[in-house]
């Protein structure tokens, strides 16, 4: 009886088996061959591939799959020609105040690692918004503080003063031995720590920031070092020289202006500077700029009005004016609108690529046009912010012109008017009326043309008057 009952359970457990495939469970052991990627909604398996830098035939017979159209989010790929490589693949986006070494010393990747991983030839390719990717464990465990050796400090002076272990941190960087670390360089300490901050950027800098990540032809671009210490601090954004000012919450801000006929492309940020403790320290980061959604115009004007003898001079005292930074923000929140509303809104807008009587399209609208209100008797035009008036006069091509300085950099101006009211060294507060809408100069009918500058170049205005800037 008792054989029986062990036969009859040795055939049960023989039939339970006998519903799965004969190397189910070799494959439920075997590890994959390669790293994996976790499918993400709205993923197709060609932008997989495109990020990976493999075909996606080669992707979809790794992967068995027959059917290219069906991704299901959560399903895990293994990424072909990366054998070595293990490990949850993900994707991040470059944070301002990261680069290539930073990167490799927060998440723990080696080089070699991160260059495979992401076909890199040069360490100039990662830019600012740009995507990369990392293990997900390393991205998980990007613990430690940052430290930063001082000129005639060793990594083993370092860590003997901080009671580290030295080839620990060694090791943890991604180092041979301590004699590789390098003044001024940022390192990370192993063991438990905040992780927080920007890993290119001395500890005391506690936040970096661009914004936008991604410029484009136009844009304000504001850099902010968020710190609770005093900085002496510079730097530069493409060729522009980045001056920094410090806010009420302690913050060292600057603005810049981005030209509208700028050539998209990668460019360079640059920060440098000293902290408290008379430490110095440097960084440099790529950029990129991007083509703005411009329209093109041929127009028809006066020949004297594109008659270099009368619009070089011209030009040269305008742009002049805007290059000055004063210390002093005058500004509060968003820029008001100058003129009263009218149904028709804008005439022109920023940006759009223009010809005058037939020449090549190598001229820019410069600002924004407000349409002439025919519903009011007198059409007004307003400070959108608080300022001080540093010019007044009539031009051959701006007609009867004002710009005004709102400090840090930022100046407006206001053009083609038919009467202005306020005189140069005024200081004027916001809505206060200060000239009346025309059609002098260089129009082909009346309407106010209103610029903002930021750091010595045109901007887009409606940024101004759509959101805040610090």
């Amino acid at each position: 009886m008792v054989r029986f009952i062990r036969t009859a359970l040795l055939c049960l457990v023989l039939a339970g088996f006998s519903f799965y495939p004969a190397d189910w469970t070799a494959a439920q052991e075997e590890e994959p061959a390669g790293p994996v990627y976790v499918v993400q909604e709205g993923d197709t398996l060609w932008g997989i591939a495109q990020r990976f830098g493999v075909s996606w035939q080669d992707l979809a017979h790794e992967n068995d799959i027959s059917d290219p159209g069906q991704l299901v989010a959560g399903v895990e790929l293994v990424i072909p020609g990366l054998e070595g490589v293990r490990g949850v693949l993900t994707t991040i986006s470059i944070p301002f105040g990261e680069n290539y070494r930073s990167i490799t010393r927060r998440h723990r990747v080696p080089p070699e690692t991160l260059i495979r991983l992401n076909h890199i030839t040069s360490p100039g390719e990662l830019y600012i918004g740009g995507n990369i990717i990392v293990p997900q464990d390393n991205l998980e465990d990007a613990s430690g503080d940052r430290i930063a050796l001082n000129e005639g400090e060793s990594l083993l002076e370092t860590a003997v003063g901080r009671g580290e272990n030295p080839w620990a941190l060694a090791q943890r960087n991604g180092l041979d031995g301590t004699w590789e670390a390098i003044p001024g360089d940022i390192y990370f300490t192993p063991g438990a720590g905040t992780g927080d901050g920007p890993g290119a950027l001395p500890d005391p800098i506690l936040a970096a920031e661009l914004e936008p990540a991604i410029l484009t032809q136009g844009d304000t671009a504001v850099v902010r070092l968020e710190t609770e210490t005093p900085l002496n601090v510079q730097g530069s954004l493409l060729d522009y020289d980045l001056h920094f000012f410090k806010t009420e919450a302690g913050d060292y801000v600057a603005l810049q202006g981005i030209h509208a006929m700028e050539t998209p492309g990668v460019y360079t940020v640059r920060i440098e500077g000293e902290l408290e403790n008379g430490a110095r320290f440097g960084f440099s980061q790529r950029v990129l700029v991007n083509a703005g959604d411009f329209g093109f115009y041929s127009l028809t004007v006066p020949p004297e009005t594109i008659d270099p003898a009368n619009t070089k001079p011209e030009d040269e005292i305008w742009n002049a004016i805007p290059r000055e930074f004063t210390g002093e923000k005058l500004w509060k929140g968003k820029f008001l609108r100058p003129v009263a509303p009218s149904d028709c809104g804008f005439t022109d807008f920023f940006g759009n690529r223009r010809s005058y009587n037939g020449s090549p399209y190598n001229y820019f609208h410069t600002g924004l046009d407000f349409c002439f209100n025919y519903n009011l008797d007198v059409n007004e035009i307003y400070a959108p912010a608080d300022g001080v008036v540093v010019f007044t006069d009539e031009l051959i091509v701006r007609g009867k012109a004002t710009m005004i300085d709102h400090g840090w950099g930022i100046y407006t101006a206001y053009m083609h008017q038919e009467e202005i009211l306020v005189e140069k060294g005024e200081k004027v507060v916001a809505g206060q009326v200060i000239g009346i809408v025309g059609g002098t100069g260089r129009v082909n009918g009346p309407h106010l043309h209103l610029e903002v500058w930021v750091g010595g170049v045109q901007v887009n205005p409606m940024d101004w008057l759509e959101k805040e800037f610090p």
